[in-house]
């Protein structure tokens, strides 16, 4: 389950992920380590893929079906990486509505505490 928190500043809502990458980053290196030459590859394709994403997103000559299609091919590799790492072959929190329910309970809290802060202190 996610478990929100407030930053040390005080100042924003931290949903902290480093835990659920971890396992994947260690996952994708003994892949390579395994098969250097298809992950290799696999990295590489979704690199150009990633770049591609990012021109079609900031070029203003992009259209909206390139925007899309560029999204889609990313979306592929991301996933032909993803089929390598078995740890990591659902990264997504599936959430039942009760868990949904908390974890927007959580959120408001925190984020409800970091408004009631700040408009204190603008206020004084």
């Amino acid at each position: 389950m996610i478990r929100p928190q407030v930053t040390a500043d005080g100042r924003a809502v931290r949903i902290p992920l480093a835990d659920r990458i971890a396992p994947v980053l260690d996952e994708l290196a003994i892949a390579y380590a395994n098969q250097p030459d298809v992950i290799g590859a696999l990295l590489d394709r979704h690199a150009a893929t990633v770049l591609a994403l990012d021109h079609a997103v900031c070029s203003e000559d992009s259209t909206d079906y390139g925007r899309a299609m560029a999204a889609a091919e990313a979306d592929g590799t991301r996933e032909a990486l993803l089929d390598e790492c078995p740890a990591a072959a659902h990264p997504d929190d599936l959430l039942s509505p009760d868990e949904a329910v908390t974890l927007a309970t959580r959120l408001t809290k925190r984020a409800a505490h970091i408004r009631n802060t700040q408009n204190r202190s603008t206020r004084q």
